[in-house]
C-alpha cells in the first residue's frame, strides 16, 4: 500500500534558494531560474499527494526542477558571452546590440547561495555560479549538463542520475566525462576563492581609481590580456591600449561615477551610477570582476539595469 507523506508549504519554501542555484546554473538567467522555481513548486504541490518519501524531499525537488529546466532549454538555444561573439574589437567598430534573453546573466549571491551552508559548502556552491564556469555549461547539450551539475554540484551518484534523467547508468558516465572534458577546456583560470589580501587591496585601487576616474591606475590593475565587456552589446576588448583608449573614449561619460559595492555570480561586483542630466547619479551598470592570480581578469558591465538593479536590490537613484 502506498502511502504519501505530509508535507506542507513552509517545507517546499525551505528549498527555494538552493533550487534556483540550481536552475541558474542550467539556463544562465537568474530571471529564467526564478520562473523555472515557480513552476517546480506549482508542479510539486500539484503532485504531493504521489510523494512516497522513498526518496528525500530534497531529491524529489531536485527531479522535478532539473526536469522543469530539460523542458525550457528543449525551446531555446543557449545563453552566451560577448568573448564567444568572434574577434575582440576596437573603439572603431560599430556597436551591434542582442536582445538580453541572448545573453548569459550575473546571479545576486545571496539569492542562489543558502544561508546555513557551510563554510566549505559554499565555497563549493561560490565556485558553481561564477560566470566563466555557467558560460562553459551553456556549451553542453542540455542532459549532459543536467549529469554533470546533478553529480558534481549535489553529490548524487550515477545511479540517482540516471533515475531522474530516465537514462542507463553507462550514459550518465559516458555524459560526464564529456562534459567535464568540455567544461574543463572552456572556463579558463578565474577563480571565486576568497580573496587574498592583496587582491582585496588591489579591489580597493580599483574602486577609488574608478572614483577619480583616474584611466592609467585603473588599467594598471587588470591583467595585459583582461577581457571588457558590455551586454548587450557584442562588442568585447581585449588589453590594456584598446581598454584605455575606450574609457578615455567612448566610455569617457562614466567619469564622476559612483560604485555601490554588492556580490555578483560568486564574486565581486558593484552597482555604477553615472552622473545624471538633473543632478545626482543614475544606474548605468553592474560591474562583475573576475580575478585570477595575477589581478582583475574580466571586467564585465552589463548595462540591462532596468531589470538588474531592482534584482540586486541597488537603488534606482543616488541623491547627488
Amino acid at each position: 500500500m502506498k502511502i504519501a507523506m505530509q508535507v506542507d508549504a513552509t517545507q517546499l519554501e525551505a528549498h527555494r534558494v538552493p533550487l534556483r542555484g540550481h536552475c541558474y546554473r542550467m539556463l544562465g538567467s537568474a530571471f529564467d531560474a526564478e520562473d523555472a522555481v515557480q513552476e517546480t513548486m506549482v508542479r510539486a504541490w500539484q503532485a504531493l499527494d504521489r510523494f512516497e518519501g522513498r526518496a528525500s524531499l530534497r531529491t524529489w525537488l531536485y527531479r522535478i526542477a532539473t526536469n522543469v529546466c530539460l523542458d525550457a532549454l528543449s525551446a531555446r538555444s543557449r545563453r552566451a558571452r560577448p568573448m564567444e561573439e568572434g574577434r575582440n574589437g576596437s573603439i572603431e567598430d560599430h556597436l551591434e546590440v542582442r536582445e538580453r534573453r541572448y545573453w548569459l546573466e550575473p546571479v545576486p549571491d545571496a539569492r542562489v547561495l543558502p544561508s546555513d551552508a557551510s563554510p566549505f559548502e559554499l565555497a563549493a556552491l561560490r565556485q558553481s555560479i561564477r560566470l566563466a564556469f555557467v558560460s562553459a555549461l551553456q556549451h553542453l547539450p542540455p542532459r549532459q549538463r543536467a549529469a554533470l551539475l546533478l553529480s558534481e554540484v549535489l553529490g548524487w551518484s550515477a545511479a540517482e542520475v540516471a533515475e531522474c534523467l530516465d537514462i542507463s547508468v553507462a550514459a550518465v558516465n559516458s555524459a560526464l566525462q564529456r562534459a567535464r572534458a568540455t567544461v574543463a577546456a572552456r572556463q579558463g583560470t578565474t577563480t571565486s576563492e576568497p580573496l587574498s589580501d592583496e587582491q582585496s587591496a588591489l579591489l580597493n585601487r580599483y574602486v577609488e581609481a574608478f572614483h577619480n576616474y583616474d584611466v592609467d591606475a585603473l588599467v594598471a590593475l587588470l591583467r595585459e590580456d583582461a577581457t571588457l565587456s558590455m551586454p548587450p552589446y557584442t562588442l568585447w576588448l581585449r588589453g590594456h591600449e584598446t581598454i584605455k583608449s575606450w574609457l578615455l573614449g567612448p566610455g569617457a561619460g562614466c567619469r564622476g561615477s559612483r560604485l555601490l559595492p554588492t556580490s555578483a555570480s560568486g564574486t565581486r561586483g558593484f552597482g555604477q551610477y553615472r552622473p545624471a542630466p538633473g543632478g545626482g547619479h543614475a544606474p548605468w551598470a553592474l560591474i562583475v570582476l573576475e580575478f585570477d592570480r595575477d589581478g582583475i581578469a574580466a571586467w564585465n558591465s552589463f548595462l540591462d539595469t532596468e531589470h538588474l538593479f531592482p534584482l540586486f536590490g541597488l537603488p534606482g537613484h543616488l541623491p547627488a
